[in-house]
């Protein structure tokens, strides 16, 4: 835990330099595929700093979470087997360094993948749950590459521009609001959503 706040403070110190644009972005593309820390604190942080550019670092953490996501993808695509069903050295080093990678949590999203596709990385992408250990696990299972593209820009554009668009509106009293209850309402979103399509799928 010691070392999660101290990466969480290194994080944070980039809005008080010049390079928080460029730091978000690559902080963005590094959450998507190897981080632990997710862009959000940085984008509220920018956010906060600069409400006129509210909007231009919502498109640049996107833009950064988005090329996270394909290099994650390659990465479960092109190295995570040895050989069918063997996990390779790469596979054995994430799940013993990477925070959020399990062999059984990886098993359960294979599961996952064969009946939700869209709507698993959809909802890994909008919600808190751990993004890199679905991009990876897109690649290792092969799913299509457009529709896997077109969730994770979906997902993650919904997610941060929905959390600088409350920033611009409201200003500072709304971070408090975002930090206590944004996971909360980013799950029931997801569940509503998702929720609507079952019932069009299998009742409709």
């Amino acid at each position: 835990m010691h070392l999660l706040r101290r990466l969480y403070d290194w994080v944070l110190h980039w809005a008080e330099t010049p390079y928080g644009g460029p730091a978000l972005f690559f902080l963005a593309l590094a959450e998507a595929s190897v981080f632990p820390i997710p862009p959000d604190p940085l984008l509220i942080a920018l956010v906060l700093g600069s409400q006129r550019k509210a909007f231009r670092f919502a498109s640049i953490c996107t833009l950064g979470s988005v090329m996270g996501a394909i290099i994650g993808y390659a990465i479960g695509y092109l190295v995570w087997w040895s050989s069918p069903g063997q996990f390779s050295p790469v596979a054995w080093f994430f799940f013993h360094h990477i925070p959020g990678f399990s062999i059984p949590l990886f098993e359960t999203i294979q599961k996952q993948f064969e009946d939700w596709n869209f709507w698993i990385i959809f909802t890994a992408g909008f919600t808190p749950i751990p993004y890199k250990v679905f991009t990876v696990a897109g690649g290792a299972c092969a799913i299509n590459f457009p529709m896997f593209l077109f969730a994770s820009i979906v997902s993650r554009g919904a997610r941060f521009f929905l959390v600088a668009a409350l920033i611009w509106k409201f200003g500072a009293p709304i971070t408090a609001f975002i930090d206590r209850y944004f996971n909360w309402l980013a799950i029931l979103f997801t569940i509503l959503l998702i929720g609507g399509f079952v019932i069009i799928r299998y009742l409709l």
